[in-house]
């Protein structure tokens, strides 16, 4: 009975049943955190890659959810490279076309491509042109390879990005810290702004207010500490949450350590990502029991990102955009 049912059929019950297994699953990780991806915008320095720091020593994850539009240079071959000829061009078109013309002008006098030797006599002079056009293909084709390899500029290294690791850092105080405590912070070299000791305890004070917005589903304060581009992507993930039935349940944010990666101004605008680890009890409940799903909700967990914020003449910084550091966020 089985045996009759078509292939294609056995192959959409797999797919589908696939489709619902991804949709049942999910974790903490991916609802919230930036994860091995990013979110937002970092104005023009959106897909550029963020400085190392202590705090977040390894590369940070692409953003790739933004509306920022990434503009492509086009490819240009180098200059001295010479434009390859297709497969008859060159000296192998001009030969093919000065043998296929002479065949025709010895058909046309009555000898034809096999002159006095007849059909045998043919095929012996079309496997010669075959050799011959062969021979010649290859000869010129690894003299233009040669050539180009010679005239190939050399490996050019980026050495911002190379002292980017031996900059110093400036360091947030964590939570509970003092003044008085507080080593004084070092200019980092990349701060283009000066940023201050109120910037670093604003910063400081907008992760615990958007970490605890998040997990409460407060919309208005999000809405008020973040863009409206990053907004719209935690909005977009809370949506996802309700869909699935579950509440990412987010309290007792603390920070631990953090750097400054790049503080920059661009136009009107001034940006400041910044590395930053903090412990949080992040679990995923179920939205109508309370019942745990994924994560702890009793032991706190340690989580490493990269938080851009932005400030506009006139108004506080905000969030702009969120990357994870590792495979995990973390």
């Amino acid at each position: 009975m089985f045996s009759a049912v078509p292939r294609f059929a056995k192959i959409a019950a797999i797919v589908v049943l696939a489709a619902a297994s991804s949709f049942a699953s999910f974790s903490d990780a991916d609802a919230r955190r930036a994860g091995s991806s990013g979110f937002g915008s970092r104005g023009t320095r959106t897909f550029d890659t963020p400085a190392i720091t202590r705090t977040a020593p390894t590369q940070a994850a692409p953003i790739d959810r933004t509306m920022t539009p990434q503009t492509q240079t086009a490819t240009q071959p180098p200059i001295n490279a010479q434009p390859r000829p297709g497969l008859f061009g060159g000296f192998g078109g001009s030969m093919i076309g000065g043998l296929i013309a002479g065949g025709l002008l010895g058909m046309l006098i009555g000898h034809g491509f096999g002159g006095g030797f007849g059909f045998l006599g043919m095929l012996l002079q079309i496997g010669l042109i075959i050799a011959a056009i062969s021979f010649a293909m290859r000869f010129f084709a690894n003299r233009q390879r040669t050539n180009y390899a010679a005239s190939a500029p050399g490996t050019s290294y980026n050495t911002n990005s190379m002292n980017a690791s031996q900059r110093p850092s400036f360091s947030i105080p964590p939570i509970g810290g003092s003044a008085a405590n507080a080593k004084p912070a070092a200019r980092q070299a990349n701060d283009e702004i000066g940023l201050k000791q109120p910037d670093l305890e604003r910063f400081e004070q907008l992760l615990t207010k958007i970490q605890t917005a998040y997990g409460s589903e407060d919309y208005a304060t999000l809405r008020q500490l973040s863009t409206p581009e990053a907004m719209s992507y935690l909005a977009e993930e809370l949506g996802e949450n309700a869909t699935n039935g579950v509440r990412n349940s987010v309290s007792d944010v603390r920070l631990l350590q953090g750097d400054i990666a790049e503080a920059w101004r661009e136009d009107s605008a001034e940006y400041a990502t910044l590395a930053m680890r903090y412990s949080s009890i992040d679990a995923m409940v179920d939205r109508t029991t309370g019942k745990l799903v994924d994560g702890d909700d009793r032991n706190p967990s340690e989580t490493t990102e990269i938080w851009t914020f932005v400030r506009r003449p006139g108004s506080d910084w905000k969030l702009s955009a969120i990357q994870g550091t590792g495979p995990h966020g973390a």
